[in-house]
Order: C-alpha cells, then sequence, then structure tokens
C-alpha cells in the first residue's frame, strides 16, 4: 500500500488486511511506523492496528520501522510480533531510503534490535540491493556476506535478501543462497524479490531449490520500488507463489477460499 499516492480510507485499509488474516498466511506486513511526511500512506498505522481482527488468526503482524522512534512506537503493540528494518548494501539507496549512510544505518539496527530484545519483538532485516544496484555502487558476494555476518554478529536471526528494482537473475539467486546460508546455519535467510510478469517463477523456483523457505508476496503484484529500471517491474504476487509451492506439495497452510475473496477485494483497494 504505501506505493499508492491516493490515500486508502483506514477502514478500507483495516477490512482488506483482516481478509488477509483470514487466508493462513504466516505473516502480514501490515503497515510502517515512519514519518508521515515519508510515507503518507501509512500514517494512519496506528488507527489500522485498532481496527484488526486477530482472535481467530494465526498469522504474525509484521510492521516496517526506519529510525529508533518509529521502533518505540511499534513495539508498544502486543499484537506486533515483527519490526523490519530496510538495510540497503548500497550506500546510494540507503541514504534516498532512509537518510542515513551505511554506517549510521548500522548504529539505527543495532538500536532496533535492542529495542526489539528488551520489548520481546524479533527483528527482520531487510538487505535491500541484495542482487545488485543500478547506482554503479560496489556489489559482489563477499559484500552480501560481509554484512549479513555483521548483522548475525547482533543476534539477528531473519534476513530477507531483497532484489529491490528485480535485477536478481536464477544465477545469482542461487550463487547467494548458496554461499549465505552455509555460513550462517543460526540465520534465516529468505527471499523479497521485485520482479517483470515474465520472470517471476525463475525467481521463485531458483531460491525454492537453493533451501529458500521464506518469500515475501504482494497479491497480483502490486506495489514497487520507484527507483527500478522497468516500469513493469513489481512485488512479486502472491497468488503465483502459492500456486507454485501447491505444486512443489508444499503445505502453505493457505485457505484458498479466503484467498480468492482476498484477490477480489485487493481489485477494489487498489488502482488499476
Amino acid at each position: 500500500m504505501q506505493g499508492i499516492k491516493t490515500f486508502i480510507p483506514t477502514e478500507q485499509k483495516a477490512a482488506y488486511l483482516n481478509q488477509l488474516l483470514k487466508v493462513g498466511f504466516d505473516t502480514v506486513d501490515f503497515g510502517s511506523f515512519v514519518s508521515p511526511k515519508a510515507i503518507p500512506q501509512m500514517r494512519d498505522t496506528s488507527e489500522v492496528l485498532q481496527r484488526l481482527d486477530l482472535s481467530a488468526s494465526a498469522s504474525k503482524l509484521l510492521a516496517i520501522v526506519a529510525n529508533r522512534r518509529g521502533a518505540n512506537d511499534a513495539a508498544q503493540f502486543d499484537e506486533i510480533t515483527y519490526l523490519g528494518y530496510p538495510f540497503s548494501l548500497s550506500e546510494t539507496f540507503q541514504l534516498r531510503n532512509t537518510n542515513a549512510t551505511i554506517e549510521e544505518s548500522v548504529e539505527r539496527i543495532e538500536q532496533i534490535q535492542n529495542i526489539c530484545v528488551k520489548e520481546g519483538k524479533t527483528l527482520v532485516a531487510y538487505l535491500s540491493m541484495g542482487f545488485g544496484n543500478p547506482y554503479g555502487d560496489p556489489w559482489n558476494v563477499e559484500i552480501v556476506q560481509k554484512w549479513s555476518n555483521r548483522l548475525a554478529e547482533m543476534d539477528i536471526r531473519i534476513l530477507q535478501l531483497s532484489d529491490t528494482v528485480g535485477v536478481a537473475s536464477p544465477e545469482s539467486i542461487r550463487y547467494l543462497f548458496s554461499h549465505l546460508t552455509p555460513n550462517n546455519p543460526h540465520v534465516e535467510f529468505g527471499a523479497h524479490f521485485h520482479t517483470t510478469p515474465q520472470k517471476w517463477k525463475e525467481k521463485i523456483q531458483a531460491a525454492y531449490e537453493s533451501g529458500c523457505r521464506r518469500f515475501d508476496g504482494a497479491i497480483r503484484g502490486y506495489g514497487g520500488c520507484p527507483m527500478a529500471k522497468d516500469d513493469l517491474t513489481g512485488n512479486m504476487p502472491t497468488e503465483n507463489m502459492a500456486w507454485y509451492f501447491q505444486d512443489q506439495k508444499e503445505d502453505t497452510g493457505i485457505d484458498f477460499e479466503a484467498f480468492r475473496e482476498a484477490m477480489m477485494m485487493a481489485g477494489e483497494v487498489f488502482p488499476n
């Protein structure tokens, strides 16, 4: 939702999220505790949270934060399990995304991790530009390994490798997962892919065959990164992943009837 410029009414957000909570997803990324000036769409996250019905859902809630203040705000809610922080491997993108250098971001994420430990939350670090970047900043597997190790030393146990601008190839996906996972056996490496409509399957297949079992998605692929090179690059469609994992005989826990209802609602919530 955060990339939609037209403000989605609070009640409509909550109704859509309540439907997602019926589907059976492990985690629902429901909002952001960030500056309203930076992301106006998420200015009502606290109000949305108050309208969510978690009584019959096993799904956990995740909120994105960008600094200590946001983490403190989010940590006050018992309903939230995960705090997500976008940690970029590109200096240029880190400055654009959070107005901080990578080293400043290290300090921020350490502060957020301390808050999570104190308040009983779990930090999910998104390694943005994890598969390369369009800015010419240095990138290779050694750089990804370096920052993965540094975050793991902070006892951060969930790292989402993020293909923020849709540049990942099946080869780079297999290469990264095959090198990172053995070196950090106590870390759960997940995949946060952006993709064009034609390339979703090869990315999911490469990650799945490389042992990844934590995947992010967005229904119908809505959203994306405004810095993507291709206007057709959006989020990984959740429905495509659900069908793929069904073909692999994986028990996803998804209620497909509730999922179909959520997909219908998505068409009403998001503009074409």
